[in-house]
């Protein structure tokens, strides 16, 4: 069931209805049964995966609590770690485990490997066995358990995050649970003009830009190098409004009930360096990636090169929890080799004030931050070519600017609504305004701003975003990006 569709926009409103005709005792029960429907509405089957792993972790958790010696506690968190990876290299990594042992093979003249069944990877499993590695390591560092089990069963599949996330802190998610839920004018306000907000963000922004990214990134050949640089920030842009209009969804179906999720993004595209963007993108799993791996790989403890190796070894990691391919760990390569670089180059600004300075300055900070956005647009290459050839072509031919004959026109066929002579004048008269929505659409979605507004101006803003939804979306609304995660 996708948020942009017609069976989410049934299924909210009966839930909500439901829930707060309900007493508080039974709430809990109502979200979670609404909840399983969610993720069974896919493939009903796999209700049996995320009710097991819950079940399991959740009885860990207990083992992992009441354990007095040190050797037995650090034994049921290794099983229940371990449990929790093993399903998710299962179902996400086993075709790629598999393709790499075939290519070994090959190399050494024996014969390629097939796995004798098929499988499919289940949505949001990525996700939610985040949630329980943080659960069970926090629990094991001497957070109290969670007793409930719907408490905790819900903490897992509540609908709004279970796809994709923001990955949930217990510490922060359960006592909204345990206390009595309460609904109020400001957050059904906001809670619907979030979830307005991130339609529009995905289906007027990010799918019509889909069409025009999907041209240029499958043969990337047919342009010039100025082209696939327009290529390359479309994409930037698709997949910011397509993955932060998932969270604004996910947000505003939460306030609907009266909780609150974590906030996943922050003008990211603002950044005027490496380390503040991944500040600022996709908040929750780089938190996540900080708490649960850097830090117990040694963090900023130790040697400045084991700092560098431990940013780089997450950051590679995490680029293959992205997907189960080689342009994902090359993604995730890419930016720890960044970070690492950022740390490295940083004591150098330090002992030169004459370039403290100019960094530091208004001319500076547009400079770094156009440099940054730059950087990160050259790693979402890698990340949306779908092999590190097809990726590495595209580099080749935007880094020198390659002319292709009729590169241009190559480029009008993907847009025919625009005069072949304006192709470029027009999309470099969009690009300004994709940045502009991308800050404006940031402070839209703040918490409480669309509910200080006027009444009348309420109505008109939401009015104008429903008619704009339903005039220009695209004939077919592709899923969203970290669906497939």
């Amino acid at each position: 069931m996708l948020f942009n569709s017609l069976n989410y926009a049934l299924f909210l409103p009966i839930v909500f209805a439901l829930f707060w005709l309900s007493r508080d005792k039974w709430r809990v029960w109502i979200l979670l049964l609404a909840s399983y429907i969610f993720y069974m509405s896919w493939k009903p089957v796999f209700i049996l995966l995320i009710l097991g792993l819950t079940i399991a972790n959740y009885y860990l958790g207990f083992a992992i609590h009441k354990s007095q010696e040190p050797g037995r506690k650090k034994t049921w968190l290794t099983i229940a770690i371990t449990g929790n990876l093993l399903s998710l290299a299962f179902f996400k990594y086993a075709y790629f485990f598999n393709d790499c042992l075939s290519s070994l093979l090959k190399a050494t003249g024996g014969a390629a490997t097939h796995l004798p069944f098929d499988i499919i990877l289940p949505l949001g499993i990525s996700f939610f066995v985040f949630e329980f590695i943080h659960y069970v390591v926090d629990v094991y560092r001497g957070h109290e358990p969670i007793k409930s089990f719907p408490a905790f069963a819900l903490f897992a599949s509540f609908f709004p995050t279970q796809i994709a996330g923001p990955i949930k802190r217990f510490q922060d998610f359960i006592p909204q649970f345990l206390a009595p839920a309460k609904l109020t004018v400001a957050s059904f306000d906001s809670g619907l003009s979030l979830i307005l907000l991130g339609l529009c963000k995905k289906v007027l922004i990010a799918d019509n830009l889909s069409f025009f990214v999907q041209g240029g990134f499958s043969k990337p050949e047919l342009f010039s190098g100025l082209d696939l640089w327009l290529f390359a920030y479309a994409f930037a842009f698709q997949i910011y409004f397509d993955f932060s209009g998932y969270t604004d969804v996910a947000r505003g179906s939460a306030m609907l009930f009266g909780y609150k999720v974590p906030i996943n993004f922050n003008l990211p595209y603002m950044a005027s360096n490496i380390s503040e963007f991944w500040h600022r993108w996709h908040i929750s799993l780089s938190t996540w990636l900080r708490d649960y791996l850097f830090i117990p790989l040694g963090g900023s403890r130790g040697s400045k090169w084991l700092n560098y190796r431990n940013l780089i070894i997450t950051m590679t990691l995490g680029g293959l929890w992205h997907g189960a391919a080689l342009h994902f760990l090359v993604w995730g390569l890419f930016h720890g080799l960044l970070l690492a670089a950022h740390k490295l180059l940083q004591p150098l600004k330090e002992t030169m004030p004459a370039l403290k300075k100019a960094i530091d300055s208004p001319a500076g900070r547009v400079a770094s931050t156009l440099l940054t956005f730059h950087m990160v647009c050259i790693g979402w290459v890698f990340f949306r070519a779908e092999t590190n050839s097809l990726a590495l072509t595209m580099l080749a031919r935007m880094l020198s600017l390659s002319p292709v004959i009729d590169g241009g026109k190559q480029l009008a066929m993907l847009l025919p609504t625009i005069n072949y002579p304006l192709i470029y004048p027009t999309i470099f008269l969009i690009l300004p305004l994709l940045a502009a929505g991308h800050i404006a659409c940031y402070f839209i979605g703040k918490a409480g701003l669309v509910a200080k507004t006027p009444q009348l101006a309420r109505a008109a803003f939401v009015l104008s975003m429903i008619l704009a939804v339903v005039i220009f979306s695209p004939d077919k609304s592709p899923r969203f990006i970290y669906f497939q995660f």
